[in-house]
């Protein structure tokens, strides 16, 4: 027998069970931690600079207005095995990789509460990423930024990397690099399945509409908002928290994040599509090319030895069925 909805006034209580609640319960007091070791242990040595940086955020834009000169964002540095230069060195002399994660983001980068441990699609591929710069998977170190705070933390060499489902894009390029594509979003609307919602169109005329500062979704929005009152947090779960509140009445992301937070909580629904692709590529300092080369290289290795297709199939194949495979890498010239 179907139980009775609660009242559109009071969705306090929708999706709050199990992983669900406690991820959604953490996520409006869990913007920003100290640094966390390999194994997800607070590491006592790290510091919080990159709660701030000197680095002031920037929104993200749109890149049709940077089309004429940016034709292909995607296209990445050649990978080398090879590669050495101030962005490796500073890190093996370290002794560990520090990578800017989200650990808000269900199958993506998110803190088990059974475990206590990191998990999800982009925490796999971080620690890959630490194999093949020190040999060891277990030689990283975990620092959760906001979406917003992603490019400053690079730019303050806060972090070394960025694998926080992060669009490359033609004015992200300016200020950061990335990697090869590693995966191919797209950007939806979320909601509730009675909210009267049919996806990024009129019907979010009048609605409040919730997304991560930073985002691309906040540039789909400032391009175009159907008259919906546009809400800012800084971590895109936030916003499914606004929603079970009852404090918004949808979200806009990408649709690899939207899936995962369906699967947290039954009730949300994917609606329409705004036809925007979105590739996800590792992000490090614009001056670290020898980083890098050996990103793309652990990429290229990544795709072909089946580690990719092991962690699509373990994390992401239930909510987003039927992808064949990782995106072809493009390359500069």
């Amino acid at each position: 027998m179907r139980t009775a909805k609660a009242p559109r006034t009071r969705r306090n209580l929708r999706g709050w069970g199990g992983v669900a609640g406690t991820a959604a319960a953490v996520a409006l007091t869990a913007a920003l931690l100290p640094g966390l070791t390999g194994d997800g242990r607070q590491d006592g040595a790290s510091d919080d600079r990159a709660a701030g940086g000197a680095v002031a955020a920037q929104p993200a834009k749109s890149a049709k207005s940077s089309q004429e000169e940016c034709e292909t964002p995607e296209a990445s540095l050649r990978p080398s095995a090879t590669a050495s230069g101030d962005g490796v060195k500073r890190i093996q002399d370290r002794g560990y990789l520090i990578a800017g994660i989200d650990q808000n983001s269900f199958q993506w980068g998110y803190r088990n509460p059974l475990t206590g441990q990191l998990e999800g699609f982009d925490i796999d591929l971080a620690r890959a990423i630490a194999g093949e710069i020190l040999g060891d998977e277990k030689k990283i170190v975990f620092r959760s930024i906001p979406t917003s705070q992603r490019i400053p933390a690079l730019q303050a060499k806060d972090v070394d990397i960025v694998v926080r489902t992060m669009t490359i894009n033609c004015e992200r390029i300016q200020d950061v690099s990335f990697s090869t594509e590693y995966f191919t979003g797209d950007q939806q609307v979320l909601a509730p399945e009675d909210a009267g919602i049919t996806g990024f169109d009129e019907t979010l005329d009048g609605k409040r509409v919730c997304t991560a500062e930073g985002s691309t979704g906040q540039a789909a929005l400032e391009e175009d908002s159907h008259g919906a009152e546009v809400m800012l947090v800084p971590n895109q779960l936030d916003c499914l928290v606004r929603v079970q509140l009852g404090e918004a009445d949808a979200v806009v992301t990408d649709n690899a994040l939207a899936a995962g937070q369906a699967a947290q909580d039954p009730s949300m629904k994917l609606f329409g599509t705004l036809n925007s692709t979105e590739p996800y590529g590792v992000a490090m300092n614009k001056g670290d090319e020898d980083l890098v080369r050996r990103v793309n290289k652990l990429l290229d290795d990544y795709r072909k030895d089946g580690r990719w297709q092991d962690a699509y199939d373990k994390w992401l194949a239930d909510a987003m069925p039927g992808i064949e495979g990782p995106p072809a890498p493009k390359y500069q010239d």
